[in-house]
């Protein structure tokens, strides 16, 4: 019988060569075996692991190996200091995203009840975001997913984050007629043949790739946005760290104005911001 120290080690060799943080994957995954916290696990290093929750950990491990994100494995993912449930029906929310978040943040004022549309929700991880720092905005998130609109909801009755307005439907299809101070959306940027598919293929596909090029959902999303702005609306999109120029090729060509792009901790161009005035 090994101990909660053994089985770690043991485990993060393991994982090794399927992920890039074994030793943090291996801690989440017995966390939710033994129902300890990362702390806990260090702190009952010398607590043999029974053998039925050793068989429950390999079964983990295994999936994991597979390529199953440790998110799904535990059943969620923190995202702006928010616990968020996730499922195979939505997309892991990255820290990339939370880039996204804070240019909205800075470009709408605390204490404002502007209009904010977040296409494309997924988990809820943006517009729950959004809603816990601007709790006075009128937020309406959108997804073409019924089991992903379903994820965002549980999570936002759980966080009990200012009201959200959900939606259904395709892109700017969901909110026909309706304008909008602020536009933010993560869509599905990968290009159809991208071989990074292939790491992610356990996240849902639609949330990922549009197409083959990768930037056609970004294209419709520009094309539509000055019909449902209202005043000098702004537009924030996150996108493939390759896609900078074309994103900002977009949207000079669609009439928007200071267009700026700003680059990931890593140093990427990952989200453009941009101002359009409404159409009437």
């Amino acid at each position: 019988m090994s101990t909660v120290a053994e089985s770690l080690t043991h485990a993060s060799r393991q994982l090794a060569t399927a992920s890039e943080s074994p030793r943090l994957d291996a801690e989440l995954l017995l966390g939710k075996v033994l129902a300890r916290s990362r702390t806990g696990l260090i702190v009952d290093g010398d607590r043999p692991v029974g053998a039925t929750e050793a068989s429950a950990y390999a079964a983990l491990l295994e999936q994991r190996v597979a390529g199953t994100p440790v998110a799904y494995l535990v059943g969620e993912r923190e995202f702006w200091s928010l616990p968020l449930a996730v499922t195979p029906a939505v997309l892991v929310p990255r820290p990339e995203t939370e880039l996204l978040v804070a240019a909205v943040l800075a470009a709408v004022p605390v204490g404002s009840d502007c209009r904010i549309l977040d296409l494309g929700t997924g988990s809820g991880a943006i517009a729950l975001a959004l809603a816990r720092e601007r709790p006075l905005a009128h937020i309406t998130a959108t997804d073409v997913s019924a089991e992903a609109l379903a994820v965002a909801v549980a999570n936002a009755q759980r966080l009990r984050v200012a009201p959200i307005e959900w939606r259904r439907g395709a892109w700017f299809a969901a909110v026909p007629g309706e304008r909008f101070d602020v536009i933010v959306s993560n869509p599905p940027y990968v290009a159809a043949d991208d071989p990074a598919l292939h790491a992610l293929r356990a996240e849902p596909r639609i949330a990922l790739t549009p197409g083959s090029t990768g930037l056609e959902a970004l294209t419709l999303i520009t094309a539509g946005a000055a019909a449902h702005s209202q005043g000098m609306g702004l537009l924030a999109l996150e996108h493939g760290s390759g896609q900078a120029a074309d994103v900002a090729g977009l949207l000079a060509r669609h009439g928007f104005l200071h267009i700026d792009t700003q680059c990931d901790c890593g140093g990427r161009p990952r989200v453009t911001l941009a101002n359009i005035q409404s159409t009437r």
